[in-house]
């Protein structure tokens, strides 16, 4: 008995430092696609995404509601976005509400406060990324506005 618990116990100390370090990527990966977004940069936005025929981005807010399906359209989507925006100067917090890994995946619920000067937009969102090669990559962004007001 002691032998099995020692195993779990040395399993665990080995394997928190490598979700701890998953968690942080994760984070980081997200925190990537939200700026380079709002800063209209095409190439670091499109790095965060895994690209597959089942990658899917909706939004919706209380004007409006738009999912893409696949890399291909979601990626044609917002090609015009890229073109014609400006970068947004706000400022974004996060809090984190959950990460759960599960292999080479993760699911990942926050919410965001976005405050650019003249209104605050919160959003309750989730991911789904997979781990390829190494590297975390988004598959799927659900973002559903809580609440929009002015300042």
């Amino acid at each position: 008995m002691l032998p099995i618990f020692l195993l779990s116990l040395l399993f665990f100390i080995v394997t928190l430092p490598l979700i701890a370090q998953d968690e942080e990527a994760i984070k980081a990966i997200i925190a990537k696609e939200t700026s380079a977004f709002m800063n209209v940069d095409y190439k670091g936005w499109a790095d965060t995404w895994l690209k597959v025929p089942y990658a899917y981005r909706t939004y919706s807010d209380a004007t409006t509601s738009t999912y893409s399906e696949g890399w291909d359209e979601l990626n044609k989507t917002f090609a015009e976005y890229f073109k014609t925006a400006h970068p947004a100067n706000a400022e974004i917090t996060t809090d984190w509400i959950q990460i759960k890994i599960y292999g080479n995946g993760a699911y990942v619920r926050f919410t965001q406060k976005m405050k650019d000067g003249i209104d605050l937009e919160e959003t309750i969102q989730m991911r789904v990324l997979e781990k390829i090669d190494g590297k975390w990559k988004i598959v799927c962004l659900v973002a559903i506005a809580r609440s929009v007001s002015n300042q």
